[in-house]
């Protein structure tokens, strides 16, 4: 589609401004929404094929399944877990003889990136991340729209190089660079503390807000607290489990930016001296998310957590959550039981949700029925029937469970397991030919069988029922792309272990070489991108059930499974330590915390 001089393209060329560029971008949107776009992208089809990724009788079923949409069929397709995002971007580009590149670690400048505005980055999924003598390199979401590529070709005249970049990583760059943040969010803060508002959609709170939110989501974050401070409030970011201070809040301004989160979330406005929760949608980036609220007093003003659940297309494969081989195949096998518990347990934020969501999806086929109670509801699992937890119109883990078990389920997913009741009920559905798979609140994986106790759950019932027990946490990865070795002699790695610790790394007093990161752009100067779990996997086998019947401390069952070569969670993360996959001292944090 050729651009004449009054067509929606020419018009963007003629105003490259921030001012003017959002109703010329809707406008190419709503050309481009007619644009034959919308049927399934054949040569991407045929690689998977041959490939073997997808076989040809499941291609088929995508294929209807997505109505003849590219983007539910690759939607459908991350959700069977066949590939992950990555793998997905590669082999497409490869059909299509495109680039492929990955922002996450190209050495993208501000000044490059700012080659295109930021609008246009963020409406058209394009951001320019290389210019030079070859000419200019751009990475595109969706490099098969030829009338963006055209209308870039007239904007930079000289040679133009075009890649395909995955949806996460250019929203990671957008937020790595965008360094007019700071400045525009004071700028909104400025005319928020002034009073001013203007047009009612264009509200500085709501704007603040907004972009409050936009940033968390493209930094990563999965939980973002805004706190009063004696004569400000701050705004802080929870990124691979660590807080980071983003943003400083004049106190009035805070007390709005409340206010407008409580009518989003439908809360009491004029409430102020009790706890509140609730929960609020937001989009943002093409994404939509749920966000859970908590609204706390403290002696400075109130206090606001936000739990930003983002639903990923992705489908982690069990090798990727950071399991062992030996335990990889172990759980498999414990996972074509049509009967039993599967149980997972760690604090809040160590990832369990994750696992068991795996976990379903490899199971999951069109023979099987899959329900879920949860509180909330994380992900979506396409063919299941999930249930959001009530506690004010008395839906709660036990009800919901209990009416679950009469809608002939396969698989069961609880949530969490929190009192006698939903154990009972739990155990129960186990024993009558379902597989169930839950969570408790447990240090380690022995503990989970006291706990059930402590419920009230007989030690028969637990033996009977009770398959595999996967305890675990989350530790930082260090960045792969400033990763350095260094040998550490017995005195110093001494001043970092304690002392019950330090013969399981070095017995014989030499050297051990272990990782860092350094530092750079990719990690933003912090040594460590992205997380991995580790584990400690308890088989409940004849052994085991044995020391369940006689009512076994968990201590007991502990030295049982250390007897017989099975590891700990520190013992996990030690080998992923020494491997150079974390270091030493985050796997110590999460340990001993």
């Amino acid at each position: 589609m050729e651009s004449d001089n009054g067509s929606p393209q020419q018009a963007i060329m003629n105003a490259w401004t921030v001012k003017q560029i959002s109703a010329n971008i809707m406008r190419l949107n709503l050309t481009q929404k007619s644009s034959p776009g919308s049927t399934i992208d054949e040569q991407f089809q045929k690689l998977l094929v041959d490939s073997q990724r997808v076989t040809p009788e499941r291609m088929q079923s995508l294929i209807e399944k997505s109505g003849g949409s590219q983007e539910e069929f690759e939607h459908l397709l991350l959700k069977e877990g066949s590939l992950t995002v990555d793998q997905a971007a590669v082999l497409k580009a490869f059909a299509h003889n495109w680039h492929f590149v990955n922002l996450d670690i190209e050495p993208v400048t501000t000044a490059v990136m700012q080659l295109l505005p930021q609008t246009v980055a963020q409406t058209q999924g394009a951001l320019v991340f290389k210019q030079g003598d070859d000419g200019t390199h751009v990475a595109l979401l969706h490099p098969e729209r030829g009338a963006f590529r055209r209308l870039l070709q007239k904007k930079f005249r000289g040679g133009i190089h075009y890649s395909l970049a995955t949806k996460q990583s250019l929203h990671n760059a957008i937020a790595k660079y965008d360094i007019s943040f700071e400045e525009r969010f004071t700028a909104l803060q400025n005319r928020a503390a002034k009073g001013h508002s203007g047009d009612a959609k264009d509200e500085p709170v709501i704007a603040l807000v907004d972009m409050m939110l936009q940033h968390a989501l493209r930094s990563g974050a999965s939980d973002v607290h805004i706190e009063p401070q004696a004569k400000e409030a701050i705004v802080r970011e929870r990124v691979d489990g660590l807080l980071r201070t983003t943003a400083h809040i004049p106190k009035n301004v805070h007390a709005h930016m409340v206010l407008r989160l409580k009518v989003m979330a439908n809360l009491a406005t004029d409430e102020h001296a009790i706890p509140q929760d609730g929960k609020l949608s937001y989009i943002g980036e093409g994404t939509k998310i749920d966000v859970r609220l908590s609204v706390v007093p403290t002696t400075r003003g109130e206090k606001v957590v936000l739990r930003l659940l983002v639903g990923s297309d992705e489908v982690l494969p069990l090798d990727a959550l950071g399991l062992g081989l030996k335990d990889q195949e172990m759980l498999r096998s414990e996972m074509k039981r049509s009967w039993g518990m599967i149980l997972v347990t760690g604090p809040t934020g160590s990832g369990k949700t994750t696992t068991l969501y795996t976990i379903m999806r490899q199971l999951q086929s069109e023979a099987i029925n899959i329900s879920t109670i949860e509180d909330p509801v994380e992900y979506e699992l396409p063919g299941a029937n999930q249930i959001q937890v009530n506690d004010k119109v008395g839906l709660t883990f036990a009800s919901g469970l209990r009416s679950i078990v009469r809608q002939d389920p396969n698989i069961i997913l609880v949530g969490e397991i929190r009192d006698h009741e939903t154990a009972s009920i739990a155990v129960d559905s186990a024993m009558t030919g379902h597989l169930v798979l839950s969570t408790l609140h447990t240090n380690d994986a022995p503990t989970a069988v006291p706990r059930l106790i402590d419920m009230g759950i007989e030690p028969f019932l637990i033996a009977s029922t009770v398959n595999v027990v996967i305890a675990q946490r989350l530790v930082r990865k260090i960045c792969i792309h400033c990763r350095e070795s260094l040998d550490v002699n017995h005195e110093t790695l001494a001043s970092i272990c304690p002392p019950d610790i330090l013969p399981r790394i070095n017995k014989d007093g030499s050297s051990v070489r272990l990782y860092r990161g350094k530092g750079c752009n990719v990690c933003h100067g912090s040594g460590f991108k992205g997380r991995i779990g580790i584990y400690e996997i308890v088989l409940i086998d004849t052994d085991i059930r044995a020391l369940i019947l006689q009512r076994a401390s968990a201590d007991t069952i502990h030295k049982l499974v250390q007897d017989r070569g099975g590891k700990s969670m520190l013992d996990d993360g030690i080998t992923k330590a020494l491997q150079g996959i974390t270091t030493l001292q985050d796997v110590l944090r999460v340990i001993r915390s």
